[in-house]
């Protein structure tokens, strides 16, 4: 979605670099223990009965790990990954095609899966329960059902919004996974693993620098840390500590929380042009000269969750913690203190009332 070093959105070329630091089974991955034990337990148990593990479904913020996940059951499995996304199959006869053609025990990974056209959607609840689609040939009165068996399979669809799939279809997966933001620990044994596959040196001072910038993602760890590699081999010598960690977050605007120019640039707009806000995100966007998508879906959940923004039922607010992150004097009367309402500036006393008398 943005080119950002700090958004947790993989373009294109990303994703061929991010296969080759993917881990390759369960006891490689790092991070969601929670997780990463119960589809331990799903697998193993399916694997005994010899049969396909039950459907699973992965939800959480991008960059967390679902496609790793994804892949790494199929290898558990030892059977193929057949990956799409929602948004590619438009047709419930695309889906219909590309069930077919799957092995028995194969795996179909599909990202983004509540973005699935709604005919496909409903195609798929009948192949995920009794391994059968209904292919209709011809239209109107003429039409004709052709039931087509295919053969049994594990669906893992992963999404980031897992409150706009439809209940139908929630329901129909056995093993629902939740992803949490990493631990600076956590990223740090990523960034150590990653740097070994990189060949680059890396002490633990440099890791715990990039950690703490990176959002408690994965992704995001993975590329500072080849920006920092850049930077250590080109104006060092190569070894990546953490005077050279944040020499080079700071020659790509990365600053102390993981907060990019873009994040910085709508913070210093709601402080500084609008005092604070309330503010909607439609006027904070063009002040910044961005699209409200942009704003609203790459910079506000980081914001929101650094404790340097609210949403309110008024607009977007900043809290006191924002001033102090831009080192700027708290004014009087900034309606978010400790993320606290004070009353919104401008706002008028309440009326008293029978109770007040």
């Amino acid at each position: 979605m943005t080119e950002s070093d700090a958004s947790p959105w993989a373009g294109d070329e990303e994703r061929v670099v991010e296969s080759a630091l993917r881990p390759h089974s369960l006891a490689e991955f790092v991070g969601q223990p929670k997780v990463a034990r119960q589809l331990d337990l799903v697998l193993e148990g399916a694997k005994r009965r010899g049969r396909p593990p039950d459907h699973v479904l992965l939800s959480g913020p991008p960059g967390l790990g679902k496609t790793s996940l994804a892949l790494i059951i199929g290898a558990e499995l030892g059977t193929a990954v057949k990956i799409t996304s929602g948004p590619a199959i438009e047709r419930s006869g695309d889906l219909a095609a590309m069930l077919s053609n799957l092995g028995e025990g194969d795996v179909l990974f599909i990202d983004e899966i509540h973005r699935i056209a709604r005919p496909a959607e409903e195609l798929l609840y009948m192949a995920m329960e009794d391994f059968r689609v209904d292919v209709v040939v011809g239209k109107g009165p003429g039409a004709t059902a052709i039931p087509l068996e295919i053969s049994p399979f594990t669906l893992v669809g992963a999404t980031t919004r897992a409150g706009l799939l439809t209940g139908p279809l929630r329901d129909r997966f056995g093993f629902v996974g939740q992803m949490e933001f990493y631990s600076t620990a956590d990223l740090q044994s990523v960034l150590r693993r990653s740097a070994d596959l990189l060949g680059v040196a890396i002490d633990e001072d440099g890791s715990a620098e990039i950690a703490g910038r990176s959002r408690g993602t994965p992704r995001i760890a993975n590329r500072l840390l080849r920006r920092v590699r850049d930077y250590a081999e080109v104006r060092a010598d190569g070894r990546i500590t953490q005077p050279v960690a944040r020499a080079a977050l700071a020659l790509y605007d990365v600053d102390e929380l993981g907060l990019d120019r873009l994040d910085r640039e709508v913070l210093h707009a709601l402080v500084v042009k609008f005092n604070g806000g309330p503010v909607g995100v439609a006027t904070l966007a063009v002040a910044v000269g961005e699209e409200p998508h942009t704003v609203e879906e790459v910079c506000e959940p980081f914001l929101v969750r650094a404790g340097l923004l609210a949403r309110t039922p008024r607009g977007r607010v900043a809290t006191e913690a924002a001033w102090a992150h831009l080192g700027l004097p708290v004014p009087d009367g900034v309606w978010l203190r400790g993320g606290i309402p004070q009353g919104a500036p401008g706002d008028q006393p309440a009326p008293p009332t029978l109770f007040d008398a």
